[in-house]
């Protein structure tokens, strides 16, 4: 299943949803500890305020695959206003988390009395389809290699090569390999890889040198594009 790393640029509705929803509802998680499971029941939209939250679908035997991972500033269970009876995946605290709980019906009734709200959801909601296309092609075209390159220079949140390096969430190498659709031992063998070229480091934390996002924005600008027909 494709990765969408949640990379969006988020906007601060915190206190836009605080005073136009009465009552919003806040919840704090631990690490580790779920927010909601694959078949609750999906009755409300989730604003992430601090932390960060992966989402991760199983299947019937029980295997998982990662499928996001939000950070401040992200909605989350968005299906709920789309009509969707129950939710699709599994949303579990990575760190020390809080959340806004928003139920469905005021969430709607916000969407449809606030203009601006709306234009700026509906902005997020796109930009986050768009980054789903870009993974499905990430996993269909390029090797296990580049997805892991692309998905840990995301997760280090890179706009373009030359930023400062930032130090990863504590991700495990058998979620990363959730992510790309590969195993802990591929992962733990590019890594060292990656290591030995200069690319990460590891001190207190992942972290990604720049000199990894440039090979890989290098790469993506020499790809080959199909010329026009005629």
């Amino acid at each position: 299943m494709p990765l969408q790393v949640e990379k969006l640029e988020p906007f601060d509705a915190e206190l836009f949803l605080r005073s136009a929803l009465e009552g919003t509802a806040s919840a704090t998680y631990r690490a580790g500890e779920i927010v909601y499971y694959q078949g609750d029941v999906s009755d409300s939209v989730l604003y992430l305020r601090e932390g960060a939250v992966k989402l991760s679908v199983l299947s019937r035997s029980g295997k998982e695959a990662v499928v996001a991972i939000l950070e401040a500033g992200a909605f989350f269970g968005e299906g709920a206003v789309a009509g969707r009876p129950v939710r699709h995946e599994v949303a579990t605290a990575m760190t020390a988390t809080t959340v806004l709980i928003i139920p469905k019906l005021q969430m709607i009734r916000l969407l449809q009395t606030q203009h601006d709200f709306l234009d700026r959801f509906i902005a997020h909601m796109l930009a986050r389809n768009t980054r789903i296309e870009e993974d499905v092609v990430d996993q269909l075209l390029n090797s296990t290699e580049k997805r892991l390159a692309r998905a840990i220079v995301l997760l280090a949140r890179y706009r373009k090569a030359g930023e400062t390096p930032r130090v990863l969430l504590r991700v495990s190498q058998q979620t990363l390999a959730d992510m790309i659709g590969s195993t802990r031992s591929r992962v733990n063998f590019f890594m060292n890889r990656f290591k030995k070229l200069g690319y990460v480091e590891y001190s207190d934390g992942l972290r990604v040198n720049d000199s990894l996002a440039t090979v890989l924005w290098r790469d993506e600008r020499a790809r080959p594009r199909r010329s026009k027909a005629g």
